[in-house]
């Protein structure tokens, strides 16, 4: 199990690193959130009782570990998104897609869900299983996230 484990983490990086970017925002911090969550994942390997849900369980961790990096960091990063406009090394090009911007200023809450949803490609039960939210919940969240969406983007709801 625990070589399954290393293998799904190390094949995984891009995706672990992209949902924990989603909600910490900051490449560094973000690659620090998914450090922390494989050390988890590895530590607490005898806690995953099915393979099946091997994905569920390690992006369960990671989003954990960005909302208690968020909750440990919250001074700092509003710092530093007041600094965000004066200098931007970077260019992600999805950020110049408006609808990005707009999951971007979604309540945390919506965001979540639809990142998961669509942007990592999870089943609404995988994505239930990651927030500890019950389903319903998800699905409800869901379809009001795509509703602002489609508010903000201009389309007919």
């Amino acid at each position: 199990m625990e070589q399954q484990l290393e293998d799904y983490i190390i094949a995984s990086q891009a995706d672990l690193y992209r949902l924990a970017m989603s909600y910490v925002r900051q490449p560094d911090a973000a690659m620090d959130v998914v450090q922390e969550a494989a050390v988890k994942a590895l530590a607490n390997k005898d806690r995953l009782k099915e393979d099946c849900h091997l994905k569920a369980w390690v992006y369960r961790i990671v989003v954990n570990e960005s909302i208690s990096y968020l909750r440990r960091n919250k001074r700092r990063l509003a710092e530093a998104s007041a600094l965000d406009g004066l200098t931007s090394e970077e260019t992600d090009i999805p950020q110049a897609i408006d609808l990005y911007r707009a999951v971007e200023r979604l309540d945390p809450k919506l965001r979540g869900i639809v990142v998961l949803r669509y942007f990592e490609d999870l089943k609404l039960e995988e994505v239930s299983a990651v927030t500890g939210l019950k389903l319903s919940t998800v699905k409800a969240r869901l379809y009001k996230a795509l509703r602002l969406l489609k508010n903000e983007m201009g389309e007919e709801a």
